[in-house]
């Protein structure tokens, strides 16, 4: 037979262990070391606050940031799109100049662009120059005041150092009308 005594000290002990256990949890609640529930509240909104704020923050002064960057778009169509096409070749002609690159055979192909106000130019045209020059050109013509996207470039063939090249080029033009 079991030893009944023997089993009853054990369960005396273990709930007098789960009665410190139970006795230290009530302590640790109503103590300061857990703090009050108001204060876990009031800490649990501060931190909702702080993150609605940061997730709102970009749309804060909305309403002054799109007139701005409309003003912007104007001031960039008016400085890096030319209104004719003359400023366009005559721009080309300057950075040819300043670069030693002779220019021939231009070919200028005026298509809708897919923004209001603005016209696609298609500008293709033969180099010929130095290889230094012609590298020195495309530089320049990448970092000119006028907005123009190289295309595509195709070496020609190369006589006495002078290198020919063909050169596709996009820009755009303001519409007049």
């Amino acid at each position: 037979m079991p030893d009944l005594k023997r089993t009853r000290n054990r369960l005396k002990i273990v709930i007098a262990v789960l009665v410190l256990v139970d006795a230290a949890a009530v302590a640790m609640l109503l103590t300061p070391l857990a703090g009050m529930r108001e204060a876990r509240q009031q800490e649990v909104r501060q931190e909702w606050q702080q993150l609605k704020s940061r997730e709102y923050a970009p749309w804060r002064g909305l309403d002054k940031k799109i007139p701005r960057a409309k003003q912007e778009i104007d001031e960039f169509y008016q400085e890096r799109f030319p209104a004719q096409e003359s400023e366009i070749s005559a721009n080309l002609g300057s950075v040819a100049s300043g670069a030693g690159v002779r220019i021939s055979g231009v070919r200028y192909v005026v298509k809708d662009a897919p923004i209001d106000g603005l016209q696609q130019i298609e500008i293709t045209s033969n180099l010929s120059g130095g290889y230094l020059q012609l590298v020195r050109f495309i530089n320049a013509l990448e970092r000119d005041k006028l907005f123009f996207l190289i295309e595509g470039v195709e070496l020609g063939s190369e006589q006495n150092g002078i290198v020919g090249l063909q050169l596709r080029i996009q820009t755009y033009m303001r519409s007049t009308s």
